[in-house]
Formats: structure tokens, sequence, C-alpha cells
């Protein structure tokens, strides 16, 4: 492991088994999700961006390793409000996760339009270029270079938008995933740590 790295791991305190721990403190439950949906019943609630983007940040920095997420709560709820809690997170990242895969899909059909597009150009440049040779002239040379030039640029466009968004958006979900599935602990605010 990198020296950066492992400096990066410890800030982060581990339980006993030495699984990572993301840290949440909070005075209450509500306090987890946006101030619009306190009403609502959690399963449905959107959590605090706040909260998501710190989540998302230490996810992350922690990598392929395990963690638990552990809230801390000055008010304790109850059993039922705890599942609840574990519940919206899950759903939460779940719901980012679908999301993402959505704008996968769509990237991955932009990209073939555009390829599509490109060799469509590409045809009818090469075509043009063929009649261009019979009769030369300079409205037909500029035309048959403007396709191949056009040609090229949605060629381009379609694998450097697969390979340049592709990737970032594929660890995205990985990340959402993780988050989504891991564990939610609850520790009193007296406890110390």
């Amino acid at each position: 492991m990198k020296r950066g790295k492992r400096k990066v791991l410890e800030r982060y305190e581990r339980t006993a088994d030495g699984t990572f721990v993301i840290d949440v403190a909070a005075p209450k439950v509500e306090d987890l999700y946006e101030f619009y949906d306190r009403t609502a019943p959690y399963v449905k609630r959107d959590l605090d961006q706040d909260l998501v983007e710190y989540l998302i940040a230490c996810a992350r920095e922690l990598g392929s390793q395990d963690f638990v997420i552990r809230l801390t709560l000055e008010s304790s709820p109850g059993e039922d409000q705890l599942a609840r809690v574990k519940h919206s997170v899950t759903n939460f990242f779940s719901y980012l996760t679908e999301m993402e895969h959505h704008k996968v899909s769509n990237l991955v059909r932009r990209s073939l339009v555009l390829l599509g597009i490109g060799l469509g150009i590409f045809a009818i440049s090469v075509w043009v270029n063929s009649v261009v040779e019979a009769s030369p002239g300079v409205v037909q040379n500029v035309l048959a270079e403007g396709l191949t030039v056009a040609a090229w640029v949605s060629l381009w466009e379609s694998l450097a938008t697969f390979i340049i968004d592709w990737g970032p958006q594929r660890r995205s979900i990985k990340t959402y995933e993780r988050l989504a599935n891991a564990s939610v602990e609850l520790r009193p605010a007296h406890v110390n740590p």
C-alpha cells in the first residue's frame, strides 16, 4: 500500500475485526434527511446532501476496503427508527446506482449514434471523393474535405465520449453499490470511541 493511501486510511477508526468505520454524528435522526423531507416517512426520504457527499467522499477514500457506517446520535432512536434509517440509506444509494446505470445506458446509446453518423458521413465522403477525382473543382474538393473532417469529428466524439465518460460513471456505480450494501450501526452519543 502506498504511503499516501496508508496516511489517508489512518484517519479512519476500525472495528474490532479491522473493518473501517465511516462516522456520522447528528443530534437526531431527522437531521440525516433533507429539510423538506423531514416529515415524510423515513424510507421515502432523501438523505441530507452534505451527508451524501461526505459518505461518497469517505467511500472513495477507502477504495476497496470494507467499511461500516456508524451513526452517533445525541437522542437515541428506537429500533424501528434505526431500521428505517438503515433502509433509507440502502434505498437512497440503490436509487443513485440506478440513475448511474441509466446515464451509462444513455452514454452508450449516444456513442453508438455518433459512431453510426460518423460511419455514414465517412461512406458519403468516400463516395464524394471518388466523384471529385473524376471532375475536380474547388467546390467539390471543399465539400469532400469537409465531409471527411465531419466524419472524423463524429467518430472521435463517439470514441471520446465512451472512453472519457464511461470510467468515472462506472466508479460512481461501484461506490454507490458499496454504500447501499454497507452495514449501518448506531452508537449512543455518550459512548467514547
